[in-house]
């Protein structure tokens, strides 16, 4: 059964150059990967519209790209829900997603800046701060050092790319944060990362950040088999 929608963002906010339709399209996909739209959950153009302060027309088009991409699908009755991923989905995102993480690493050890390097070390300190028991807080810490990486990178392509890809991750449910000693080796495995782009070795850096993947992605199969 679809349950109602966690609290999502304000109103849109007019004057920024950008087609309301559009803006309220990024408005639900940054919605989406904040947690506060999750599998199961149902879209209603009249209740969106209202959380938004807009009026149908935007979120009839938004929507209708999120239906296109795949994100959402038709409900029993009025309305959309937040689609989940099959099994073979969830192998195919992080098989793309240690892809393009190794490139990221690999790329920001040619590219990144020393302020940018200690902008990591200053994220990956705010991550052991975090508290365990608020796994939300540290998959939004996590995101927020994963970006910075790509933005390293350098690479505009691979940028959009990552970006789509942070849609996908949005619909895979509970963060991996909550199985058990997970946040301390992801801890350990950002900091071997980082220290491989300061020390400007790609290859290692690229090895490092495909394991790391490879170990989110052991986690995730643990929560899925116990959904």
């Amino acid at each position: 059964m679809a349950r109602g929608p966690a609290k999502a963002g304000g109103s849109i906010a007019r004057g920024t150059g950008v087609a309301l339709g559009e803006a309220v399209f990024r408005s639900l996909c940054e919605a989406l990967q904040a947690g506060s739209y999750r599998a199961g959950d149902r879209l209603r153009e009249e209740e969106v519209a209202q959380r938004l302060k807009v009026s149908r027309t935007p979120v009839r088009e938004a929507l209708g790209r999120l239906a296109a991409r795949g994100f959402v699908e038709p409900a029993g009755g009025r309305g959309l829900i937040v689609r989940s991923l099959d099994i073979s989905e969830v192998l195919e995102l992080y098989a793309m997603r240690e892809i393009m993480e190794g490139a990221a690493a690999r790329l920001a050890a040619e590219h990144a800046s020393a302020p940018e390097i200690d902008a990591f070390r200053d994220i990956e300190q705010a991550f052991t701060e975090a508290s365990e028991t608020d796994a939300a807080e540290m998959a939004r810490l996590n995101r927020i050092f994963h970006e910075a990486v790509c933005r390293a990178a350098r690479n505009r392509y691979l940028d959009n790319a990552s970006r789509e890809l942070q849609d996908w991750i949005a619909l895979l449910g509970p963060t991996t944060f909550t199985v058990t000693g997970r946040p301390s080796t992801s801890h350990g495995e950002h900091q071997a990362i980082i220290d491989a782009i300061a020390l400007r070795d790609g290859d290692r850096a690229e090895q490092l950040a495909r394991s790391h993947i490879r170990e989110a992605l052991r986690c995730r199969l643990k929560l899925l088999q116990k959904q």
